[in-house]
């Protein structure tokens, strides 16, 4: 028989012991069943943090995909913008060329007109002093005559032309 075994032996007497306390345990404090509870509890509780989770992250997943459409339709709109902001650059550009050759234009016309002013004022100007040196060089020459008492036809038919020479 082995030496575990032989009641005269005090470890036997630990054994029987042990055996008689876990029966209790087992049988009249229905250890099983409570362990057996407050695991299930905590595998509830487990199962419920894993549930949470799970709507956690399809809810965040849900936010991802609503924001990456949000991102989608504002570059979208960014790029709408951009292009009607191109196109708003092209036809500011070209009002301004426009309005530039309209004014490039008038300046153009408005200095001809001083030119063609001047001109006209300048060819009076000249006609009139012409007119005045014509009437000072015929004073003269009548003078000069005047002062010999000879009259000379020629000269008598130029001043008869004067008059009609100045108008």
């Amino acid at each position: 028989m082995p030496e575990f075994l032989n009641p005269s032996d005090p470890e036997f007497w630990v054994g029987i012991g042990l055996l008689i306390f876990l029966g209790i345990v087992i049988f009249v404090a229905k250890a099983p069943q409570a362990i057996a509870a407050t695991l299930d509890a905590r595998t509830a509780s487990i199962q419920a943090d894993l549930d949470e989770a799970a709507r956690i992250r399809a809810e965040a997943e849900s936010l991802l995909a609503s924001l990456q459409a949000e991102r989608s339709e504002a570059e979208r709109q960014a790029k709408d913008m951009l292009a009607a902001a191109h196109e708003q650059v092209r036809v500011f550009e070209a009002e301004a060329k426009a309005k530039l050759e309209e004014s490039l234009a008038r300046r153009q016309l408005l200095a001809e007109r001083k030119i063609a002013n001047a001109e006209a004022q300048a060819q009076t100007e000249v006609k009139a002093a012409a007119a005045d040196l014509a009437a000072q060089m015929a004073e003269q020459v009548l003078v000069a005559r005047l002062a010999g008492s000879k009259s000379d036809p020629m000269i008598d038919i130029a001043i008869a032309q004067i008059g009609s020479k100045l108008q």
